[in-house]
């Protein structure tokens, strides 16, 4: 992120333009919706410019900037579109420590004006670093469409009644209580009129004063197998709500993004074969954030239903009598075998498919070798790279083909997927080879559709 965005205050502020022409006019058309005080400097003013000055809009000097405009000025707009006039003027400002836009110049400008979209007093600021306009203007248009007209006459009746609101308590009961008037009350008062609308707000916080505390609560979401938009909408839901979002470490960057700025983030990974965090720890902290009141997610890679020792965290929490349910979540597999364009089942192949683990809490996992190595069983094998040779090992002394195909998918989803595509004879030594350290899923019986296996394969002279 080369630039920071935040809302500055403007009221009663001067902000500085130069310059008559198209670019000055669109500057101004956004400029002219703040409460600043807009100086305007161009010899040879746009008609539009000198309507809106007639209309007390801003002022107009009919002449060029000079060092002596700029002293108290917050910002200074270069938009004379000429090249030496504009880094002149530009140079001026710097001098008097004003910051600087230059129109269309944006290696030498210190902020950048963002595509808006106003629903004043909400504002909804839209900023590609200058690297495509064209996108940001296309994100503001679905923006318009989605955001109705009422939200702004919404938000300021909600801001006047703020002090009211204050007699709740802070934290998750005041936020109760807005989410339910601007999601619920609010609009549906609207609908009758505006004059409904502090009634309703009235009423409602008096419903909201005499509700009891809302109890601590677990949701055990299956975050995915990485991509946020596989995310389901009631584990959005869920990540808004959060107070405490305690995760696993496969859960990816831009996942936790989407939790509340305010909730406790607890990162409670495990690695197979390495460092953990205790499964009693993970207890603990899911029994204490709850009896303190506060909404926890418990975040799993994936669906939380699949190998996540989801079981040892509902009787913990069920010890203490603290509620909970579980949202599903799309699991590796079938990520994973979306991304190599095949199905897990297939008539006239396999009827069924296996889930295994390629190893317990013990080590390496067991399992029925003997049906798995008859001809066309499929299985995804979970947590299967540093058991890929005991499971060849156990396979291939069960009478399994050597040439069965075995497809390796690391990060399934991600924007760096990795697909390996091999045999059960040549698995261990092509997986060590690619030198995957991201999470991978091992299917057993499948490999990529033709269509799609040359996009997807990395070729092993690749990854050497």
């Amino acid at each position: 992120m080369d630039h920071f965005p935040i809302f500055l205050a403007t009221s009663e502020k001067k902000i500085l333009l130069s310059g008559g022409g198209e670019a000055a006019l669109a500057k101004l058309r956004l400029l002219m919706k703040t409460r600043a005080e807009l100086h305007i400097f161009a010899p040879n003013p746009a008609p539009e410019i000198v309507e809106w000055q007639a209309a007390g809009k801003l002022t107009l000097h009919r002449r060029a900037l000079s060092a002596a405009d700029l002293p108290g000025a917050l910002l200074f707009y270069a938009a004379d579109e000429h090249d030496a006039l504009d880094a002149e003027n530009a140079s001026l400002a710097r001098a008097a420590g004003v910051l600087v836009n230059i129109v269309d110049n944006l290696h030498d400008s210190q902020f950048i004006t963002p595509a808006i979209v106003d629903r004043d007093p909400v504002t909804v600021a839209i900023g590609t670093e200058g690297a495509a306009p064209v996108l940001a203007r296309a994100i503001k248009a679905d923006l318009e469409e989605r955001l109705p007209v009422t939200l702004g006459p919404l938000a300021r009746i909600g801001k006047g009644f703020r002090k009211l609101a204050d007699a709740l308590p802070m934290g998750r009961a005041r936020r109760d209580f807005w989410r339910d008037y601007y999601f619920a009350a609010g609009p549906r008062a609207m609908a009758e009129g505006k004059d409904s609308v502090r009634p309703a707000l009235k009423d409602l916080l008096q419903t909201h004063l005499a509700r009891e505390a809302r109890a601590g609560h677990v949701a055990f979401v299956g975050g995915g197998p990485g991509d946020p938009e596989l995310l389901t909408l009631k584990a959005r839901r869920a990540l808004d709500e959060a107070d405490v979002v305690i995760y696993d470490r496969l859960i990816s960057p831009e996942i936790l993004e989407l939790a509340r700025r305010e909730a406790l983030m607890i990162d409670v990974g495990k690695e197979g074969f390495g460092p953990s965090t205790a499964q009693e720890h993970i207890n603990t902290l899911l029994v204490e954030h709850t009896q303190s009141g506060a909404q926890v997610v418990r975040l799993k890679s994936g669906d939380a239903t699949v190998f996540g020792r989801l079981d040892e965290e509902i009787d913990a929490v069920d010890a203490h009598d603290i509620g909970w349910h579980i949202v599903p979540g799309i699991t590796a597999a079938s990520a994973a075998v979306a991304g190599i364009g095949q199905s897990l089942t297939k008539r006239g192949r396999n009827a069924s498919v296996r889930f295994l683990t390629g190893h317990d809490m013990k080590g390496f996992a067991d399992h029925d070798w003997a049906a798995l190595a008859r001809p066309n069983e499929v299985a995804a094998i979970y947590m299967g790279k540093k058991s890929a040779r005991f499971v060849q090992g156990r396979l291939l002394m069960h009478g399994a083909d050597r040439a069965t195909p075995v497809t390796v998918i690391e990060n399934a989803s991600r924007a760096d997927q990795r697909v390996l595509s091999t045999t059960l004879n040549d698995l261990p030594r092509d997986l060590a080879d690619a030198e995957m350290t991201g999470p991978a899923l091992t299917f057993y019986g499948l490999a990529p559709r033709a269509a799609v296996q040359a996009a997807t394969q990395t070729p092993l002279e690749e990854l050497a």
